[in-house]
């Protein structure tokens, strides 16, 4: 029965993480990355509110108490 031959397998593994780690950088560095937007001074801003901010509550037919 034969023996396997081991002797260039360190020399592939070693070759190997180099080439490897070279073609992840290009590909990284062909992928187009996510830019924050723009921050913007919100005391510039000006919104025209057609109605009042306030809270209002609001009641649903079912949640009173019902009366017989």
């Amino acid at each position: 029965m034969p023996q396997l031959d081991t002797s260039t397998w360190f020399t592939i593994i070693m070759t190997m993480l180099p080439t490897l780690y070279l073609i992840m950088q290009l590909k990284l560095l062909n992928t187009n990355h996510y830019q924050p937007p723009l921050t913007k001074n919100p005391t510039l801003q000006s919104h025209n509110i057609r109605w009042q901010p306030k809270w209002t509550k609001t009641c649903l037919p079912l949640s009173q108490p019902q009366q017989f």
